[in-house]
């Protein structure tokens, strides 16, 4: 592997003279047309590795305007995903991108360049890494805070097998507010096994990072100073004079002001920084003092996030992930809806908010993907981003319970997951008047596998105590929430990603506990659909109506407890289609079924959900195509019903 000293480099006023001449067209600049995998960026300079870096944004912002993604983070590492992999033997070493969305530029330069431009269609390249999907995808990502634990397991596992290698975990973009990192930190320091982890600080998870532990970690541009003194101190060491002690006296003091190393090292960790993040000779200079370090090495890089793109340099939050976008003005290419499920609950939550005070709003970092965003400037004081860390969020909601709150936390559908024994134990167990407003239940689309909500019915229905609840629009969305506050019990509302219907304001009245709504009554045949899926079950029910199987449409609106109505419905008429955006396994459809059983009804029923399998990223519409649950294929199951 190359070493900074053995390659030539440029001071500033060289490479301005490059980039002049490369302006002029008098040297050649097409460089990303030579790169197919990582060994073809070690045949180039340095000062060539600095506008390659400009041909990848280039690159990125002209692929990414046309497919979306997630533009921001990923402009933010191109300089250091060109360090790491021209210094470091991708897939020997093994390379860990947490989250993952900051990949982009990885998946350019190994292998995946010319299929870039399928990135997050149905069909292509994902928008994480993936180990089916190349050599260089180490290990799969798409949730924060992983990689360090992931890197422990390789660094353990290369050990045992007696194999020379680097285990290098990139994490940043907020990830390290996460729990399971810090876990992870304190495994690492104390085993002593050799991994490098960089810190890719731009002070951002999606939004700002909150906590102590971002703000601890900032502290580098109050301590600058201590930098150079540290530094100066050393050099005087060296030159051997005769002010030792006194200057051992003077770093010990200047270490107790608060330098950001001192935490880390007293982890276990070697400490590197903090390095400039988008100079390559400095980021190579570091991954050279790591490479000779014997145990874990963190090395702490400050980077721009949404870095050579002006647009996304000062709208961090909004470009973090992208629709189709205009390059020169910003602007969205899409037509996206007005009204989501997502902006009637934040417009819900804080009228509901301005007439009790005792309503409060948790998020885990998503204030922004969540709704909250004006709840928290609306009502700062009853806002709380706890960062990254979905369990903590739900056992400190389960502490403002017990002090009289009302919290509500708004977390999407697959990170919600993670929080799952603190719903049991914290909250349901002790039955306390939680709200969990689920967002992105169901298919999310692009992002694919590791953001689609599949299994929040099956997990959650399971649970004593809880309520959930799926409305079908904007109207049931209003009531579900306002009325869940008076129950005083643990509650889930779960909805999906996207356009809401906006029919009926939920004013009108307040949701009976536990019962469903009745549409209309046939003879031949029962469809019952929880949650937005209505409007495909009520299509369908028209088209089924003009083909002469007279149907009984029922909107469940209760997981749980379910409306025992539902299962007379199906013993009048024999047949029953189960519809609902989650796992058939355990889900929607499994509590109609048993409680059919239950209560001694014999039909044929059929339910439509998602398969038992991961799905794979593309449109929503075309995933739930693909899962048979559009109107025409729902269409389809109950002739086929019928006929049997």
């Amino acid at each position: 592997m190359p070493n900074p000293g053995d390659v030539k480099e440029l001071s500033g006023v060289e490479v301005m003279e490059l980039y002049s001449l490369m302006n002029s067209q008098k040297i050649e600049t097409n460089f990303l047309e030579r790169i197919e995998n990582p060994g073809d960026l070690k045949k180039l300079t340095v000062a060539q590795l600095i506008r390659l870096a400009d041909e990848i944004r280039e690159f990125l912002i002209n692929t990414v305007s046309k497919t979306g993604g997630h533009l921001g983070s990923s402009l933010g590492v191109v300089e250091l995903t060109l360090a790491l992999h021209y210094f470091f033997e991708s897939p020997r070493d093994k390379i860990i991108w947490d989250v993952g969305h900051q990949s982009y530029a990885h998946k350019i330069i190994t292998g995946r360049k010319h299929s870039f431009h399928t990135l997050r269609q149905y069909g292509g390249i994902s928008g994480f890494p993936k180990i089916t999907e190349s050599e260089h995808d180490v290990y799969g990502t798409g949730h924060a805070s992983t990689s360090i634990s992931a890197a422990m397991g390789f660094a353990k596992g290369r050990d045992l097998k007696n194999e020379q290698h680097e285990v290098i975990a990139v994490i940043g973009d907020g990830a390290f507010t996460g729990g399971n990192a810090l876990e992870a930190l304190n495994q690492a320091g104390y085993s002593r096994s050799k991994i490098i982890v960089v810190l890719n600080d731009n002070r951002m998870s999606i939004a700002r990072n909150v906590g102590a532990f971002s703000k601890y970690a900032h502290r580098i541009e109050k301590t600058e100073t201590y930098q150079s003194v540290r530094d100066s101190i050393k050099k005087l060491f060296e030159e051997g004079n005769g002010l030792r002690e006194e200057l051992i006296e003077l770093k010990t003091h200047i270490k107790k002001i608060g330098a950001p190393d001192l935490l880390f090292e007293k982890l276990g960790f070697d400490y590197i920084g903090i390095v400039a993040g988008h100079d390559i000779k400095a980021l190579l200079k570091a991954f050279e003092e790591a490479r000779d370090k014997k145990g874990p090495t963190l090395i702490h890089v400050r980077t721009t996030k949404g870095k050579g793109y002006s647009i996304a340099e000062k709208e961090k939050v909004k470009y973090h992930g992208v629709n189709p976008f205009n390059i020169e003005t910003g602007l969205d290419m899409e037509c996206v809806a007005a009204t989501s499920f997502t902006k009637v609950f934040g417009d819900a939550l804080i009228e509901l908010a301005e007439r009790d005070k005792a309503i409060v709003a948790i998020t885990a970092a998503m204030s922004d993907g969540t709704g909250l965003n004006g709840f928290k400037q609306q009502f700062p004081d009853r806002f709380f981003d706890v960062g990254i860390a979905e369990q903590h969020a739900v056992v400190f909601a389960a502490g403002l319970a017990r002090q009289g709150f009302k919290p509500v936390c708004a977390i999407y559908s697959t990170f919600l997951q993670r929080a799952y024994d603190a719903i049991i134990h914290d909250v349901c167990l002790q039955s306390l008047p939680v709200i969990f407003c689920i967002d992105r239940a169901g298919l999310v689309g692009e992002d694919g596998s590791t953001h689609h909500g599949c299994f929040d019915l099956s997990y959650l229905r399971l649970i004593p105590n809880l309520i959930v609840i799926a409305p079908k629009n904007a109207g049931e969305m209003r009531q579900a929430l306002f009325t869940s506050v008076k129950w005083g019990k643990p509650v889930a509302i779960r909805y999906p990603r996207g356009q809401c219907i906006t029919s009926g304001n939920g004013n009108a009245r307040e949701l009976e506990l536990g019962k469903c709504e009745v549409i209309k009554e046939g003879n031949k045949l029962a469809i019952i659909s929880i949650g937005h899926l209505f409007y495909e079950a009520q299509q369908a029910s028209e088209l089924l109506d003009r083909k002469g199987i007279s149907n009984t449409l029922i909107n469940a609106r209760f997981l749980k407890p379910l409306d025992t109505t539902i299962v007379e419905h199906i013993r009048r008429t024999g047949k029953a289609i189960v519809i609902e955006e989650n796992t058939v396994l355990g889900g929607f459809g499994s509590g109609v079924l048993e409680a059919c059983h239950e209560h001694d009804v014999k039909a044929d029923i059929k339910l439509i959900g998602i398969p038992d399998r991961f799905i794979e990223h593309g449109s929503q519409k075309q995933l739930r195509k693909n899962c048979g649950l559009d109107c025409e294929s729902i269409v389809r199951t109950a002739e086929k019903l019928c006929k049997e």
